[in-house]
């Protein structure tokens, strides 16, 4: 079963709302909004995805570790064998993490979709600002930048640096694998740090939308 908090609804349309006044429609929506950023760029959620990466690259360095074992076979038999169990063992943990990188990216869109459909209700500027987090945002951007650079000069630097007839092409592979799930997890994280300040330059800080007014049945007489 799974532990992750369920997603709110959307927003009721405006024919069937129910709120007595503006200021409980307001408190829900600030309670709600301040669930889905939470759900969207809080520390956990960094954690998580840090988390899923060192999975993927523990697997890439099984998988890779497999490479250069099987291509030692000819000399060593049993460094074959190993190999392959290598290459085994780093499936099973590589593909998990990219089925729950992949699970992760899909929530996050609608994470998203419902920022924007809550928000567009209506302003409140004394609890909007609590839902702004620039620092949270100044970290997902910072700690993203370094893995995204470090994994961009791992895939450089490592086949430049390779010497023929002394590195493989399994450990080649292996440092670019490493340097892949780098980067990619640090585009993953800055893309989010700026959707969420887009979210609220366009959102929460643009003037509101007027609510459309209410039918009205002319008299007959």
């Amino acid at each position: 079963m799974s532990s992750r908090p369920s997603l709110p609804p959307p927003p009721p349309p405006v024919e069937i709302r129910s709120w007595p006044d503006r200021e409980a429609m307001l408190a829900d929506r600030a309670l709600i909004l301040g669930a889905l950023v939470r759900m969207h760029i809080g520390p956990g959620r960094l954690g998580v995805l840090v988390m899923w990466a060192g999975l993927a690259a523990f697997g890439w360095l099984l998988v890779g570790s497999g490479l250069v074992m099987v291509e030692q076979a000819a000399a060593d038999f049993f460094s074959g064998i190993a190999g392959f169990l290598f290459l085994l063992l780093g499936a099973g943990a590589l593909i998990p993490a990219v089925i729950l990188v992949g699970l992760h990216l899909a929530r996050d869109r609608e994470i998203r979709a419902l920022l924007v459909e809550w928000g567009a209700l209506d302003r409140d500027p004394e609890r909007d600002r609590e839902l702004r987090l620039p620092g949270v945002s100044l970290v997902w951007l910072l700690l993203s930048f370094v893995l995204a650079a470090g994994g961009l000069a791992l895939c450089v630097i490592g086949p430049a640096s390779a010497r023929p007839g002394d590195d493989t092409y399994g450990m080649v592979a292996l440092v670019m694998g490493l340097g892949m799930i780098a980067w990619l997890t640090g585009l993953i994280g800055a893309v989010k740090a700026w959707t969420h300040r887009r979210w609220v330059l366009r959102v929460l800080t643009a003037p509101a939308s007027p609510a459309p007014a209410p039918a009205h049945t002319p008299a007959h007489h």
